[in-house]
Formats: structure tokens, C-alpha cells, sequence
């Protein structure tokens, strides 16, 4: 549908595939959008404002792919603003696309090369309401920690630790750190 051209051919299509009670159409409405958003303000807004209603897991995966092919097709760094607003829109599965859609975030490329700037937009929803959510930015921290242990380190160093989702999210991003500063 994307390589036919018809971009607005294919939104309807979208459009009309999210009215489906099978999760398996609204996937592949969302993955339309997805491409089609970097193009289309109005397909990443149903994206937002109705896909991550969605009651369906499967649906926010690809709600999660979605965004990040609207970072790729963007470019990582010219979609700071859109990664900013999602993550403090009030939809905890807004939150979530973007944290579990850029993992690996440093393998995305404005995030390999500012790792600092990835840990700065997870670091704020170590204690968001939703678990669903801080597991996404606790694994999402134990990935960077891979290639940036010392930067993982030094942002836990800072938390307190005396609300159960800091912890939860702690005991995650460190998980692969041997250092007991950790």
C-alpha cells in the first residue's frame, strides 16, 4: 500500500483497518500509520490519541515499532520534541511506545553517539504509575548499561531509593553492573 504511492489510499485503508474488533487489522493500520507519520501529523496523532487506547498488548507493540519508524524516518535527533511529548503525554502506553519502541536506544543513531541524552528522557519515569512502563525504561537503562556502565552508575547514584518503583526500576537497570556502587 506504502509503495503504491497513494499515501492517502492507504491512511484510509489504515483508518478503516483500526475500526476492526481483530487485533490483527489494528496492527496493520498501526504499522501504516507508522510509516506514514513522519509525512502526516494527522497519522501520528491517531497514533497517539487513538492507537495507544488500544486495550490489545499486540497492539502496542507495533504501536511501539510504529514510533520508532517515525524517529527513523524523521531522524532521531529532529524528533526530540515528538520523543518529549510522548513521554509526558498522560497515556502510559504513549510513554510506553517510545520507551520500548527506541530500545535499543543506543543503537539508534543520535542515541549512540548521546547515550547521556537517552538516559536523561528514561531517567524522570523511574517512578511512573505504570509497572508496565518502568520495567520498559529499567530494561531500557540495563541495555545502555551494556556499552555505558559508568553512566548508568552515576544516574542510579542520584535516585533515592525509597519508592517501590525507583527500586524496581534500579534493581533492573543494574543488573548486569558488578560494581557494588551500583
Amino acid at each position: 500500500m506504502i509503495a503504491s504511492g497513494d499515501a492517502a489510499g492507504a491512511k484510509e485503508i489504515a483508518l478503516e483497518l483500526l475500526r476492526s474488533e481483530v487485533h490483527q487489522a489494528r496492527c496493520v493500520a498501526t504499522f501504516i500509520l507508522g510509516r506514514l507519520a513522519a509525512g502526516d501529523g494527522d497519522a501520528l496523532a491517531v497514533l497517539k490519541q487513538r492507537v495507544s487506547l488500544d486495550d490489545d498488548w499486540r497492539v502496542q507493540e507495533i504501536l511501539a515499532k510504529a514510533f520508532d519508524r517515525f524517529c527513523a524516518d524523521t531522524g532521531y535527533e529532529a524528533a526530540l520534541p515528538t520523543i518529549r511529548e510522548w513521554l509526558s503525554a498522560t497515556s502510559a502506553n504513549t510513554r510506553r511506545a517510545v520507551t520500548e519502541g527506541l530500545r535499543i536506544w543506543t543503537a539508534r543513531p543520535y542515541f549512540r553517539a548521546h547515550p547521556e541524552a537517552a538516559v536523561a528522557l528514561l531517567s524522570p519515569l523511574r517512578n511512573d504509575d505504570s509497572e508496565s512502563l518502568r520495567k520498559s525504561v529499567g530494561n531500557a537503562l540495563r541495555d545502555i548499561s551494556k556499552k555505558h556502565p559508568d553512566l548508568i552508575r552515576s544516574e542510579v547514584a542520584t535516585w533515592t531509593l525509597d519508592q517501590q518503583g525507583v527500586r524496581q526500576v534500579h534493581k533492573l537497570a543494574t543488573r548486569l553492573l558488578t560494581s557494588p556502587a551500583a
